[in-house]
């Protein structure tokens, strides 16, 4: 049993569950690591996933409460099988015998004392490959700390600048705040992106956006953060993919794509802010067209 799992303030909520006796917090995890599913995933930006792609886990539940979850089934319906720390490493160890350029965490955050422990088992059996933390950025300080050493890529989202969009559409509170801080943390512990020869990223940080329809406004002020206050030789990547799914087919705001008008807006909001590195998605006529396109 792990100390930090007793009275349980990984992340912002700090529900106090003792999840050693089986007790359930905000995001429904346990002592044990529930996966959905782990496999080789080939569409993250052309510096994560290469042509080898990443060794991806996807854990199961979530901090966030996202109505308009792409994979709301393992976040928020909790889909998926418990494994021990033990397994977990055995599964990091897998995937890299499969060729993989490196082990991407997604959604980990409740998961955080587990996956360093399977970290540091794993390396002691052979991983060498870059660990990529895959977050919604409702982090705390004091857990990011804890993994500073383990992780080597991270790909932080940047969802809302305006906290009421945080609070409707994903149950959150103080998200800008906690965010963006969160951010400058992952910063500080990975610094400058490192590549190497083939131009798959070692290290570093891509923080992405996902863009909503009718929230343009939102996302200019995301992205003037960005301008603002990261260091313009990281790298952003903005995404179009949005589909209507889960419950947000019921909102009226956002029970539709993007149009060509707001994303040809975004695209020119990009251009005017003149950033350096970082990945834009083409927008798709058809929902099954809202596959990564990467340019910039």
């Amino acid at each position: 049993m792990l100390k930090e799992l007793e009275n349980c303030t990984i992340c912002p909520h700090q529900c106090g569950a003792n999840r050693n006796k089986g007790q359930l917090g905000r995001c429904k995890a346990k002592d044990t690591v529930k996966i959905a599913l782990y496999s080789i995933h080939f569409f993250e930006e052309p510096c994560i996933s290469g042509e080898k792609g990443s060794g991806t886990i996807f854990f199961s539940n979530c901090n966030l409460n996202c109505i308009y979850c792409q994979n709301y089934e393992i976040s928020q319906l909790g889909k998926g099988k418990e494994y021990t720390i033990e397994q977990l490493a055995d599964i990091m160890l897998k995937q890299q015998n499969l060729g993989v350029a490196n082990i991407e965490l997604v959604t980990p955050t409740s998961y955080v004392p587990q996956i360093i422990e399977a970290i540091k088992i794993a390396k002691k059996n052979g991983l060498n490959i870059p660990i990529v933390y895959n977050t919604n950025s409702y982090e705390k300080i004091e857990t990011l700390k804890m993994l500073d050493g383990y992780i080597d890529i991270y790909l932080p989202d940047l969802k809302y600048a305006d906290d009421k969009l945080g609070k409707k559409y994903s149950n959150i509170n103080q998200y800008f705040e906690i965010a963006t801080k969160a951010i400058q943390e992952m910063r500080r512990q990975v610094g400058t992106a490192i590549f190497d020869s083939n131009g798959m990223m070692k290290k570093g940080v891509i923080i992405r956006h996902l863009v909503l329809p009718n929230y343009i406004e939102n996302s200019k002020k995301v992205l003037k953060w960005l301008k603002e206050n990261i260091h313009p030789e990281d790298y952003i990547s903005i995404m179009a993919q949005y589909f209507p799914t889960y419950l947000a087919k019921q909102d009226k705001f956002i029970n539709r794509k993007l149009t060509t008008k707001e994303w040809e807006e975004i695209e020119n909001y990009i251009d005017k802010l003149d950033f350096k590195n970082g990945f834009i998605q083409e927008l798709g006529e058809h929902e099954e067209e809202y596959v990564p396109k990467w340019d910039f």
